[in-house]
């Protein structure tokens, strides 16, 4: 047995710091936690737009424009290279399957097929969307793309 192995052990679990318990613990009268301001009270810190009694930036800069990010669509993307090796010749794809084999994760999400990769089994595939790409190589395949 070496030393090192005996100080390994012993600085493994390190004792919780309890404040508040008197000057000589080191974490007392304060409790770390310095005097006054939102910092030393219990409950929610201040806001990262509060900037004391300046003039938030946020409130200082101009509002023009219009953002379309709020209606955006988000889809669940499938490439067709990870369709080829997870899927049998002749197999009528769903969005269901998709989510039984882990290619799809969110159910809630519409489906788009993207085509990385090759494609050289001949499948059919429903998908909310496919690109040109995608849709050629199915097609080229001797397979389907349904949009439903």
């Amino acid at each position: 047995m070496n030393i090192a192995d005996i100080t390994k052990v012993a600085g493994a679990d390190k004792r919780r710091s309890r404040v508040g318990r008197g000057r000589g613990s080191g974490k007392g009268k304060t409790s770390g936690r310095g005097h006054n301001g939102a910092g030393q009270r219990s409950g929610p810190r201040r806001s990262v737009m509060q900037e004391g009694g300046q003039m938030p930036t946020f409130r200082r800069l101009p509002k023009r424009g219009f953002s379309n990010a709020m209606f955006k669509t988000r889809y669940s993307i499938v490439n067709v290279a990870s369709i080829e090796e997870r899927f049998e010749s002749g197999t009528h794809i769903t969005k269901q399957l998709l989510l039984e084999t882990g290619l799809v994760r969110d159910k809630k999400l519409p489906v788009k097929i993207l085509g990385d990769g090759a494609l050289s089994k001949k499948l059919s595939v429903d998908a909310t969307k496919f690109s040109k790409s995608a849709r050629e190589k199915i097609e080229a395949a001797g397979g389907a793309a349904n949009v439903c």
